[in-house]
């Protein structure tokens, strides 16, 4: 029974080792990596790694795709201490998309490697300082001040339906967008437009987003927001937005009101009469 037992024991052994996944194995016979993390337009992007045992003449195949597209391809001598190394100058045509581009090296038979890096061009790192003239409607416009990095801005608009702020960017890269916004046109209040100050709510392309704030005061609110390579439209909800709640709005309301009150009085005066 003993032996029956430390028989079935090996046998598992031996069949857990052998299920070891090839890409694992891999991974230690081969090693890759770049330099830096993130490069920008113009950079020298330096890849080296490590094979364990060198095999003759072999070289290293490297590749670098970038969202499954080749941008590189080159064959490396492996130096006798089992190193290799490859600089590209990260300029030109094949060098025009931002994101993150994937090493992967290869040894031998099915050895395997990879890496990865990001990568943004000159114009995607650029930050831009406008402002941007908004319609509201009956309440005429108001500027918008803001500064965008990865990306330009194409168009501002108010929905009064969802006391909105709509922002339309064309994003190149991963960026941020600093918008300084005046109280007076949108804002997020406890009590709607009254009371202490409530948090807005961040949409970007219909899916709720984080955001920063800072200096902060009475006549605005500028808050920051961080966005990906692609997205398009931004929603900066508040609870009151011209041109439904703006000083122009309120002082039409409040006029309306007392007419109303005035004529209500004068027509019951009538009456008692």
């Amino acid at each position: 029974m003993l032996v029956r037992n430390l028989l079935v024991a090996i046998i598992i052994g031996v069949f857990a080792f052998s299920v070891i996944p090839a890409f694992a194995q891999s991974q230690s016979l081969l090693s890759v990596s770049s330099s830096k993390s993130i490069y920008t337009e113009g950079e020298t992007i330096v890849i080296s790694g490590t094979v364990t045992t060198v095999i003759g003449e072999t070289p290293v195949t490297l590749q670098l795709f970038h969202q499954g597209n080749l941008v590189e391809v080159a064959q490396l001598n492996v130096a006798n201490d089992g190193t290799f190394t490859k600089t590209i100058l990260a300029q030109g045509p094949l060098w025009k998309n931002n994101g993150e581009y994937t090493v992967r090296a290869s040894y031998g038979q099915g050895v395997v490697a990879e890496a990865t890096f990001e990568f943004a061009t000159k114009q995607a790192m650029v930050e831009t300082t406008d402002r941007f003239e908004v319609d509201a409607g009956t309440s005429g416009t108001f500027d918008v001040e803001y500064s965008i990095k990865g990306g330009t801005v194409k168009n501002m608009l108010i929905d009064p339906d969802i006391y909105a702020l709509i922002t339309v960017i064309d994003s190149t890269a991963d960026g941020a967008i600093t918008l300084k916004l005046p109280r007076e046109s949108i804002d997020a209040k406890v009590n709607i437009c009254n009371g202490s100050d409530d948090v807005f709510i961040i949409l970007i392309d219909g899916v709720e987003v984080t955001y920063s704030e800072k200096d902060t005061n009475s006549a605005s609110r500028t808050i920051t927001i961080n966005f990906e390579e692609g997205d398009s439209d931004i929603e900066i909800i508040g609870t009151c937005v011209v041109p439904e709640f703006g000083a122009i709005a309120a002082l039409i309301l409040a006029v309306a009101i007392i007419s109303i009150i005035a004529v209500t009085s004068k027509n019951s005066l009538r009456m008692r009469i």
